[in-house]
């Protein structure tokens, strides 16, 4: 279960990862379709595995992080394309990254019991 006071470390955690997968992609994005140095691509990668290492310092479970991680995904990809590209969400944008942090908070945030089993039990 997570507490209170780790929701700012795990809020900084999901940003972080955000930012490298995003950046690194779009650094690969820039030399395979916008004809930048190969160089940009080599970096993208390397970000790209950062990506892959800062979800571990998460304190729950692998499934729950990138199960929630994909919604702040949703967030930071709608953000960086306005910020950065200049393109304005429309309504159906704004509607499904809400639903998308609603989910995270479900998924990520919502008190449980320890040693809460839920879905199909395969012992029986």
């Amino acid at each position: 279960m997570i507490r209170f006071k780790d929701i700012p470390y795990s809020l900084f955690f999901f940003f972080i990862a955000g930012l490298c997968e995003i950046g690194g992609g779009y650094l690969v994005w820039l030399w395979l379709r916008e004809s930048y140095s190969w160089i940009f691509g080599v970096l993208g990668g390397c970000v790209l595995f950062m990506y892959g290492v800062i979800p571990t310092f998460q304190k729950a479970h692998f499934h729950r992080t990138y199960a929630a991680y994909g919604g702040i995904f949703i967030l930071m990809a709608i953000s960086w394309g306005y910020f950065f590209e200049g393109i304005i969400p429309d309504t159906y944008d704004i509607i499904g990254t809400i639903i998308a942090t609603i989910g995270v908070i479900i998924i990520f945030y919502y008190p449980r019991k320890e040693k809460e089993k839920i879905g199909i039990d395969s012992s029986n």
